[in-house]
């Protein structure tokens, strides 16, 4: 989403400077076209050419040097979103004064363009009324704030809010402002990763899902703007920013879950690959190996789409996967009439380079409508958006 935007990047002078050249090589990286636009107290810090380095573009950082006199117009109308990371409690105080003693403040007093705030500070600072005063006067007029986060400062540990954010997180919440929102006022409900089910204490039946697909889905529809919850069978992924996770482990644990959460949810995106088998009687006890063979009596898991239709909110767009392994379409369709879905996403488990715990996927899409779209095989990431795409399509109908 960031190839061909247009950010302007302010930086305040405080230590978690150095963060602001990594969120600058991100948004580069990702395609955005860079301005940095940099107090004087911030050039102590990190000094200009190396965000010019980072970005490729002249760094902005006084009214008087040739061709500043009027870039902090240019630059507060041109940009999709300005950028301060970090904001310091300084530069909040002039900015909720509506100051304009410098290029960066002057810039944002004359900006259409949407702003982000980044607070990095110490915590005594960040927790002084006359910050929180600054900070709500802020939120009023529409600017957006990110953190800041618990964690270590430059002064030491501390476990109270004032360090600035990650770049990570501070992009994720930058895509949501720029976005604008096709999802929002909608409860997006995403399950994603493997169940298990216990044979011991020790051992369990479960898939080789990985989860990415899931959670991809959930980052892109947070950005989109939706409230997300993301129920998480187990998975070495980090929580995408700004959804709730919600952890299971078995597949009766996620049918309670996804129960629960159908009532108020606006859309089921159902990614998770629960076990479609558990042993009927787990053993107490670790066996060993010395004891022989071993033969486990199998039951069926819950269906979980299934069971809970009586659950969907109505008006509601559910979603659902089906990995198979040859006729992948026949199966798919079957399964979407089956399940009574809105959309069902097919891929074949067999195809080199998709399905579990790969990167890219290649999918084929079959909407209830009689609709059917084969993408390529692409980044998971790309798949969600298609997906979402359809999702959004459906409520405008």
């Amino acid at each position: 989403m960031w190839a061909g935007r247009h950010v302007v990047l302010g930086v305040s002078g405080g230590i978690a400077c150095y963060k602001s050249c990594i969120l600058a090589r991100r948004l580069v990286d990702a395609g955005a076209r860079v301005d940095a636009v940099l107090t004087e107290s911030a050039a102590e810090f990190v000094r200009p050419l190396t965000f010019e380095a980072l970005t490729g573009r002249p760094v902005v950082s006084s009214l008087w040097e040739p061709g500043g006199a009027l870039s902090h117009v240019r630059l507060g109308h041109e940009a999709d979103i300005i950028i301060v990371a970090p904001a310091t409690a300084q530069l909040i105080a002039r900015v909720a004064q509506g100051l304009a003693d410098d290029v960066l403040t002057a810039l944002l007093l004359a900006r259409t363009a949407p702003l982000l705030l980044a607070p990095s500070m110490n915590d005594e600072m960040f927790a002084h009324p006359a910050t929180r005063t600054n900070l709500d006067t802020l939120s009023r007029r529409g600017v957006a704030l990110v953190g800041p986060e618990t964690g270590a400062l430059a002064e030491g540990p501390s476990d109270r809010p004032g360090r600035m954010s990650e770049p990570e997180t501070i992009l994720a919440h930058a895509a949501r402002l720029v976005r604008g929102g096709g999802l929002a006022g909608k409860r997006v409900v995403v399950t994603a990763g493997p169940t298990r089910e216990p044979i011991d204490p020790v051992r369990v039946v479960s898939n080789r899902s990985s989860g990415k697909m899931g959670y991809r889905v959930a980052e892109a529809a947070w950005e989109r703007g939706g409230e997300v919850v993301l129920i998480s069978g187990p998975t070495a992924l980090a929580a995408p920013v700004g959804v709730t996770l919600r952890l299971i482990d078995s597949t009766r644990e996620l049918e309670a879950a996804v129960r629960a959460e159908l009532p108020t949810a606006d859309v089921l995106v159902m990614a998770a690959a629960p076990a479609d088998y558990r042993p009927s009687s787990p053993s107490a006890s670790k066996r060993s190996r010395m004891e022989g063979a071993l033969a486990i009596p199998m039951e069926p898991t819950e269906d979980i789409l299934g069971s809970t239709r009586d659950q969907r909110k109505k008006g509601s767009v559910m979603v659902g996967f089906a990995l198979e392994t040859g006729d992948a379409l026949a199966k798919g369709l079957a399964k979407l009439e089956r399940k009574d879905l809105d959309l069902i996403v097919v891929n074949d488990a067999l195809e080199p380079g998709a399905g579990f715990e790969k990167d890219t996927n290649r999918v084929a899409m079959l909407g209830r409508d009689g609709t059917r779209k084969i993408l390529p095989l692409q980044s998971k990431r790309a798949v969600a958006e298609a997906i979402l795409d359809v999702v959004e399509q459906s409520f405008g109908r």
